[in-house]
C-alpha cells in the first residue's frame, strides 16, 4: 500500500470507523484506519467500552455485505420484541406494559446485541485479514488541509499523506471537523448515563426492555448467558449528579438501587461487570461534508441512547457514502449528495429522540401520567404501531 496516496483514510477506528475501513476494503479501495487511543479488547481491561451495540436489521444487512456479520453472528443475541414499560406510578412498579413484536412487520428479529468491546476485538481481526486495510492504533490525525484534488493528512506520528476520500469517524469531539472548521449545534440534558452488565433470575426471551419512571430511561438489552445465568447489558440514564451518586454507592447499596429502578421486570439483578459512565447529549454538525471529506457517526451526529438509534444512524451514514462514492470517492458531486441525504435524515431523527428523551425524564406525576397515556393510545392503533415500529428500523 502506497502511503503517500490512498484511496481512503478513515480517521477514528471506533466501532464505526473500524467497520467503515473493512466496508471499503471490500469495496476493493486502499484503506488506511487510524486512531491515537490502542483498543481495549478484553471486557475486564481498564478502559474497555461496557456498553452494547444492537444492530437493526438494515445495518446487519450492511454487515452482511461486507463481510463481517459471519464472525459477529455467533456472539450475537436476537431482539425479537421491544417492550416499553411506564414505571412512573407513586411507586417503582409496572403500570403499564407494550409490547413491539418484529413478528407484525417481518419474518426476522428487529435486530441483534453484542458488547463493544467484542465488537472491537471481532471487526479488528477481520480487517487485519483484509490485504488492501491497515488498521494503525495508536496513531492519530494531527493536521488536514481538504483541497479539491485531495484531503492532505498528517498523522501524529509525522507521516503525511494525500486521501482521495477522508472518512471523519473521530467522535463528538472530532479533529478532523475542528480542522474543517465545521461548527455543531450541541444540546445539553444534564444526564449521564451508566453502563453494565446484570444477570437476573427471568430470562429475558430475547426480550429489550426500556422502562420510563424520571431522569430518563432504564433499558435492558438481551445478551448471552453468563456463567450459566440470564444475562443483560444494562443503560441507565439519569441527572448528572444521580449517576455521579449511584457509581459511588458501595456494592450492596447498589444493588437495592438497581433492583429499585428494574421495577422487577427480570426478577433479581446481580451487578456482573464494573460500571462505565458516559455523558448524554443531542449533537449535530452544520455540515456533514467538506473538500474531499465525509463525517460521519458520532463526529456528524450525537443521540441519546434510546431505542437503538445512535450507532445505527452511523451505519446508515456509512451505507449513503458507500453507494455515492462509488465512481469517484470524495468527488464533490458525491459527497453534496451524501451532505442532503444524510444530514436531513438525521436532524429528523435527532428531534425525535430528543422529544423521547425529554418526556422520559419527567418528573412530576401528571407529565408522567400524560407520558403513560400517551403511549397507550399510540400502541393501541395498529397501524400507528407498526409505522412506528419501521419507522424505528429505518424502513419506509
Amino acid at each position: 500500500m502506497d502511503h503517500d496516496q490512498i484511496d481512503i483514510l478513515v480517521s477514528g477506528g471506533g466501532i464505526a470507523g473500524l467497520i467503515a475501513a473493512a466496508a471499503f476494503g471490500a469495496e476493493g479501495r486502499s484503506v488506511l484506519c487510524v486512531d491515537p487511543a490502542l483498543p481495549v479488547i478484553d471486557e475486564a481491561a481498564e478502559g474497555a467500552d461496557l456498553r452494547s451495540t444492537a444492530f437493526l436489521s438494515p445495518a446487519v444487512a450492511l454487515l452482511q455485505r461486507i463481510g463481517l456479520w459471519h464472525g459477529l453472528a455467533p456472539h450475537a443475541t436476537p431482539l425479537q420484541v421491544m417492550r416499553i414499560v411506564d414505571a412512573g406510578g407513586a411507586r417503582p412498579e409496572p403500570r403499564l406494559i407494550r409490547d413491539f413484536d418484529a413478528s407484525e412487520i417481518g419474518d426476522a428479529p428487529f435486530g441483534w446485541n453484542l458488547q463493544n468491546w467484542l465488537l472491537r476485538r471481532e471487526i479488528a481481526a477481520a480487517i487485519a485479514a483484509m490485504p488492501r486495510v491497515r488498521h494503525l492504533p495508536g496513531i492519530g490525525t494531527a493536521g488536514v488541509v481538504a483541497r479539491d484534488e485531495g484531503a492532505l493528512v498528517t498523522l501524529t506520528d509525522g507521516r503525511r499523506l494525500q486521501a482521495r476520500l477522508l472518512v471523519a469517524a473521530d467522535g463528538r469531539a472530532s479533529p478532523v471537523r475542528e480542522a474543517l472548521g465545521i461548527g455543531v449545534r450541541t444540546l445539553r440534558y444534564g444526564q449521564k448515563a451508566l453502563a453494565f452488565a446484570v444477570t437476573h433470575e427471568i430470562p429475558h426471551a430475547n426480550v429489550s426492555t426500556e422502562i420510563h419512571r424520571s431522569g430518563g430511561p432504564f433499558t435492558l438489552v438481551p445478551l448471552p448467558d453468563r456463567a450459566g445465568r440470564p444475562c443483560s447489558a444494562v443503560v441507565w440514564m439519569d441527572g448528572g449528579a444521580e449517576i455521579a451518586r449511584l457509581a459511588a454507592l458501595p456494592g450492596d447499596e447498589f444493588e437495592l438501587a438497581l433492583n429499585a429502578r428494574s421495577a422487577g421486570v427480570l426478577g433479581h439483578l446481580r451487578q456482573a461487570t464494573a460500571l462505565g459512565q458516559w455523558p448524554i447529549i443531542s449533537q449535530i454538525a452544520d455540515r456533514f461534508s467538506g473538500p474531499r471529506t465525509a463525517l460521519i457517526a458520532e463526529a456528524a451526529h450525537v443521540v441519546p441512547p434510546i431505542g437503538a438509534q445512535g450507532l445505527n444512524m452511523s451505519l446508515a451514514d456509512l451505507a449513503a457514502l458507500i453507494e455515492l462514492s462509488r465512481d469517484e470517492p470524495g468527488s464533490a458531486a458525491s459527497l453534496r449528495a451524501y451532505d442532503r441525504r444524510r444530514r436531513f435524515e438525521a436532524q429528523a431523527r435527532l428531534l425525535g429522540i430528543d422529544a423521547l428523551n425529554r418526556a422520559s425524564q419527567a418528573a412530576l406525576r401528571p407529565l408522567r401520567d400524560l407520558r403513560a397515556a400517551a403511549l397507550g393510545g399510540l400502541y393501541g392503533v395498529a397501524p400507528v404501531r407498526r409505522l412506528m415500529m419501521r419507522a424505528g428500523l429505518g424502513l419506509r
